[in-house]
């Protein structure tokens, strides 16, 4: 029993070794590379995308807490009339 063990064992690691290294000399070809390098870029991209996010809900809860308005563009309102207006319609009503 002792023997058939080890006989295990070995054809297991050799097994394993054989993958390894199969998955390393891959890794090293051109088209290896060229996948770990675009990967790794991708990665670099959603980590980048993911801080922005974080960084711009941050602002907003920060905004929220302090009562600060929002950084937006403000909306065209109707002009209203003025105080001199309002009070010279008065007066011309009046006489």
């Amino acid at each position: 029993m002792n023997r058939g063990l080890w006989f295990v064992a070995g054809a297991g690691a050799g097994v394993y070794a054989m993958i390894r290294g199969r998955r390393a000399a891959e890794a090293l070809t051109a088209e290896g590379l060229r996948d770990r390098w675009s990967a790794a870029t991708l990665g670099l991209r959603m980590v980048r995308d993911e801080v922005a996010q974080g960084k711009a809900e941050a602002e907003l809860d920060l905004r929220a807490r302090l009562g600060l308005v929002p950084d937006t563009t403000p909306e065209l309102e109707a002009p209203t009339r003025t105080t001199t207006e309002i009070s010279s319609t008065d007066e011309e009503g009046t006489h």
